[in-house]
C-alpha cells in the first residue's frame, strides 16, 4: 500500500500553524512526526478559513447543544451563519481529497468532536460538538474521525489508526474492478480482523457477501462498506483478541509439538492476563506463519493491519 495515498483530514493547529485566535499553534509531534511518516495530511482551520483574522476574538458555542451558535465572548458578535456557509462548502471541497481519516482539535468551538463546552446560562453543558466537526461527521458518517488528546489513549489510537488504513484498503478495492466474487476474497481476508472487533456484525457481513449475488452490485457495496466500517468502529478487548490468538494457534494443532503449544498457551495467557502486550503472542504465532506457510493466515490482515513501526499492539 502506497502510504502517501493515505490523506488524513486534520485541525491546521495541530500542523504547527499559527492560526489559533491567540496567533499561536497547538502543534502535536505525535502527529507529524509519526503519523506523518505515514499519512499526507489535508490542514483545516475553519475559523481562517471562513474568512476570520489572526489573531481574533475568542469565541465559544451557546444555546442548544444540539444547534449551538458561534459567538464572540466580549463583543457577542453571532459568527454561526458565517462558518456554516464555510462548512457547506468545505464538505463538498474535501469529497475531492478522497479522505480516510480527520483528527480534530479537541475543545475547539469550531472542531471539537466530543464535550465541546456550550453556554446556556449557569453551568456550561459539556455536550456539544464544534460547528465544522459536526458538518464532516455528518456528510461522511463512514469517515474515522478522532481528537489529537484522545490519540494518547492507547486503545483508541490505535482504534482510529487501524479504521484509516481499513478504509484505504476498501477504497483501493473499489478502484480496482470490485464485483462479489472479489469481496468474498476482501472479507475473507479481514475475516480474524473483524472478529476481534465483533462476532456479530462478522456474521451478519458474512451472510451479506454469501447472498451477494442476489443483491445489485451498489447496494451490496454499499450495505458492506457501511456493516466493515460500524464493525471496525467497535474497539477489540483482550476477551475479543485471546479468541483470534485461539483460532489462529489451532491452524497449528498438527504442526506444533506438545512444547511449543505449551509455550504458545503460556504467552496467550499472559496477554490475556494483561501481563504482556498483544505483540508478544502475535510475534510468536507469526514465526509459525512463516515456518509452516499457512496461507490462509499468510493473507490475514490480522497479523499485519498496519506498519509495525506504528507500534499500536506494544502495550499491555
Amino acid at each position: 500500500m502506497n502510504s502517501m495515498s493515505i490523506k488524513v483530514g486534520v485541525s491546521s493547529c495541530l500542523l504547527g500553524e499559527k492560526v489559533r485566535y491567540d496567533a499561536g499553534h497547538k502543534h502535536d509531534r505525535y502527529i507529524t512526526d509519526v503519523l506523518g511518516a505515514f499519512f499526507t495530511f489535508v490542514p483545516v482551520c475553519p475559523e481562517v478559513g471562513c474568512g476570520m483574522p489572526v489573531p481574533r476574538e475568542a469565541m465559544r458555542l451557546e444555546g442548544d447543544p444540539e444547534h449551538p451558535r458561534l459567538v464572540t465572548i466580549k463583543t457577542r458578535i453571532d459568527r454561526t451563519d458565517r462558518m456554516r456557509a464555510f462548512c457547506t462548502a468545505k464538505v463538498k471541497e474535501l469529497e475531492d481529497e478522497d479522505l480516510c481519516g480527520f483528527i480534530f482539535k479537541m475543545n475547539s468551538p469550531s472542531s471539537g468532536l466530543f464535550g465541546v463546552k456550550v453556554y446556556n446560562g449557569g453551568m456550561p453543558a459539556r455536550s456539544g460538538r464544534g460547528i465544522f466537526a459536526s458538518a464532516v461527521v455528518r456528510h461522511f458518517p463512514l469517515l474515522p474521525a478522532e481528537e489529537e488528546g484522545w490519540l494518547n489513549d492507547a486503545d483508541r489510537r490505535e482504534n482510529f489508526i487501524e479504521r484509516v488504513f481499513c478504509y484505504r484498503r476498501w477504497k483501493d478495492f473499489l478502484l480496482d474492478s470490485p464485483d462479489p466474487e472479489r469481496l468474498m476474497t476482501f472479507h475473507a481476508r479481514h475475516k480474524l480482523l473483524l472478529l476481534s472487533h465483533s462476532t456479530d456484525m462478522y456474521r451478519e457481513m458474512e451472510s451479506l457477501v454469501a447472498h451477494g449475488n442476489d443483491v445489485g452490485w451498489p447496494e451490496l457495496s454499499q450495505r458492506y462498506e457501511a456493516l466493515f466500517m460500524k464493525a471496525l468502529a467497535l474497539h477489540a478487548t483482550v476477551k475479543k483478541h485471546t479468541n483470534v490468538l485461539l483460532h489462529i494457534m489451532r491452524c497449528f494443532k498438527r504442526e506444533l509439538n506438545p512444547a511449543e503449544k505449551e509455550e504458545l498457551l503460556r504467552v496467550i495467557k499472559e496477554y490475556h492476563d494483561r501481563l504482556v502486550p498483544l505483540i508478544v503472542p502475535l510475534t510468536l504465532l507469526k514465526h509459525y506463519v512463516g515456518t509452516y506457510g499457512q496461507r490462509y493466515l499468510q493473507e490475514q490482515y490480522y497479523l499485519a493491519s498496519h506498519p509495525a513501526e506504528l507500534m499500536l499492539r506494544n502495550h499491555a
